[in-house]
């Protein structure tokens, strides 16, 4: 699966201001992968190679080691944790944490979700109308910021989950899910025409948290 654990990695941190222990853990995590595409950008001294944390203009963030760019990272706020995922290759990522108390009965989910999404959502939820929003929404949240921009130039709409590629996939109960855009977001992101984007889903407790995987060099036979 394009979302496989030797990709990225993702991990959460309970303390909120705690972000520069998680991009070290994490980093450390990835170069001590065997076949990790990094291994070359690891030094012998962590001062030789300082690890930070810059953004794009548009606030895409990735790691800078030393003078050198390093793997693309995301971060996401929800249920009192920090959760962050980096990618382990040149990828584009993105991760988001969606909890049911931000979806009650008056949101108006039809401005955001298509009738078959939500649909689809709904079985995956047991019927639980905030959890499957949630879901839907950690999903899309997760694609747009992989394509580096959140929701300022995408419209939710824009962006279609269709049914996840399989039933729930090891202990987690995870799901992983094929996606498109349309419209104009296909316009300003012409990457993604013809494309399946793919995102995995894992819930946790009262809320879902979904890692989206964007490949900006397509292998033929995607």
């Amino acid at each position: 699966m394009p979302c496989a654990n030797e990709t990225l990695k993702g991990f959460g941190t309970a303390v909120a201001g705690d972000k520069h222990g998680l991009v070290t853990t994490l980093w450390d995590h990835l170069v001590a992968t065997e076949s990790s595409f990094w291994k070359r950008c690891q030094s012998s001294t962590r001062a030789a190679f300082p690890v930070q944390v810059v953004r794009s203009l548009l606030g895409r963030p990735h790691l800078l080691l030393g003078e050198y760019r390093g793997p693309a990272i995301s971060f996401s706020e929800g249920g009192g944790n920090v959760w962050a995922a980096l990618c382990g290759d040149e990828s584009d990522i993105g991760i988001d944490a969606a909890g049911a108390d931000e979806f009650q009965r008056e949101y108006p989910f039809h401005r955001v979700f298509h009738t078959q999404e939500l649909q689809h959502a709904l079985r995956l939820a047991g019927g639980d109308l905030e959890m499957a929003a949630a879901l839907l929404w950690s999903v899309k949240e997760a694609v747009v910021k992989a394509l580096g921009c959140a929701f300022h130039l995408v419209d939710p709409r824009q962006i279609t989950v269709y049914p996840s590629a399989a039933g729930a996939v090891g202990a987690n109960g995870g799901y992983t899910f094929p996606v498109s855009l349309s419209g104009k977001a296909l316009v300003r992101f012409p990457i993604a025409a013809g494309r399946i984007l793919w995102v995995r889903s894992i819930p946790q407790r009262k809320m879902w948290l979904s890692i989206a995987l964007l490949n900006r060099r397509p292998t033929g036979h995607e």
